[in-house]
C-alpha cells in the first residue's frame, strides 16, 4: 500500500511501542547516553532499568547521534529502495537531533525529505510518528501525509510528573520550570512542551496524589469533546500506569486506543525513576 516507497524515520526518544517501531520501513536514531565506562545507544545497548540501577554510582549524560551515523541510515534508507523519508524527532527545543537530521538529509538530495519538529517529548512525539506510519501504510501520498502530521503537532499533548525535578536540573532540561518547585511545601509541577517546544510549569501540586490528580484534570480539558488517543507513560512507575489504564474510559470516554509503555533509557536519563505521563492526541477536526 506504500505507494510512494516512503520511509518513517524517528528518534529513539519518541517512545515509539517497540511493535511498531520494527515495522517494515521504519528506521530510528539511538540518542547516546555517555558514562564514564563507555556509550551506550538508547535502547539497544541498555535498557531503562540498568540506567535506574546504576543511578547510585553515576548520573550519566545523554549526547547527540553523530551526523555520520545518521547519514548511514540514510544510506540504509536509499539502499532499501525508499524514494521519500518523513523524519519525525522530538522538540527542537529539548534536543540538538532535529537539527542532525536536517543536516543529514542535505547530503540526500534526491530523496525528498522532511523533518517534522514535534515541539514534544516522548510518546508526545510517538503519536505523530505512529500516525505518519499508518497513513503511509493506507497508500497516502507524501504531501498528504506532511499537512496533516502539521496538525497534530498542533493537536498533541502530554503532562507529566516526576518526584524530583533533580535529574532534569541536572541535565540542563529544566527549561521555564522553577527550580525551587518540588523543595518548597512537596510542591510538585506537572510539566508540559509550550508553543516552542520547552519544559514550562503546566500547573502545580501539593504531593503526589494530587499532582497526578492534576495531570488528568489538564489531560481531559485538552481532550475536550472530540475523539482522541491516549497514552500513558511511565518511568519506573509501572503500577500506577497501570491503575491508571484501568480507569482510562471512565476518564476518557472519548479514546479510541490507548498506549502504554516505560519511557526510553535515555529520557529515564533527565527525569529519574517516578515519572508517570499522561499523552493526548486529538484526531476530531
Amino acid at each position: 500500500m506504500n505507494q510512494e516507497k516512503i520511509a518513517i524515520l524517528i528518534d529513539s526518544c519518541t517512545d515509539v511501542p517497540p511493535e511498531l517501531a520494527a515495522s517494515p520501513g521504519v528506521y530510528s536514531i539511538p540518542v547516546l547516553i555517555q558514562y564514564a565506562d563507555g556509550e551506550y545507544r538508547d535502547g539497544i545497548d541498555i535498557t531503562a532499568q540498568k540506567v535506574y540501577e546504576r543511578f547510585e554510582e553515576e548520573v550519566p549524560k545523554t549526547s547527540l547521534p553523530s551526523l555520520e551515523s545518521v547519514q548511514h541510515i540514510f544510506a540504509k534508507i536509499a539502499a532499501d529502495g525508499y524514494e521519500k523519508v518523513i523524519a519525525v524527532t522530538i522538540s527542537s527545543g529539548l534536543s540538538g537531533t532535529h537539527g542532525v537530521v536536517r543536516l543529514a538529509s542535505a547530503q540526500f538530495d534526491w530523496i525528498q525529505t522532511q523533518v517534522i519538529d514535534t515541539k514534544n517529548i516522548g510518546i508526545g512525539a510517538g503519536f505523530t510518528a505512529i500516525h505518519a506510519l499508518r497513513m503511509a501504510q493506507q497508500g497516502m501520498g507524501f504531501e498528504g501525509i506532511v499537512r496533516r502530521l502539521e496538525w497534530d503537532v498542533e493537536n498533541t499533548k502530554v503532562f507529566f510528573c516526576v518526584e524530583t525535578l533533580e535529574y532534569l536540573r541536572k541535565g540542563g532540561r529544566i527549561g521555564l520550570i522553577p527550580s525551587v518547585l518540588g523543595t518548597v511545601l512537596q510542591l510538585k509541577p506537572i510539566i508540559s512542551c509550550n508553543e516552542e517546544g520547552v519544559y514550562y510549569t503546566a500547573a502545580k501540586a501539593r504531593g503526589r496524589k494530587r499532582s497526578l490528580e492534576q495531570a488528568v484534570g489538564l489531560a481531559q480539558a485538552f481532550a475536550s469533546q472530540g475523539e482522541y488517543n491516549l497514552a500513558i507513560a511511565h518511568g519506573g512507575a509501572e503500577a500506577e500506569a497501570q491503575q491508571l489504564a484501568g480507569q482510562a474510559k471512565k476518564f476518557f470516554p472519548g479514546v479510541q486506543e490507548v498506549f502504554q509503555g516505560q519511557i526510553s533509557p535515555a529520557l529515564v536519563v533527565h527525569t529519574g525513576p517516578g515519572l508517570l505521563g499522561i499523552g493526548i492526541q486529538r484526531i476530531s477536526r
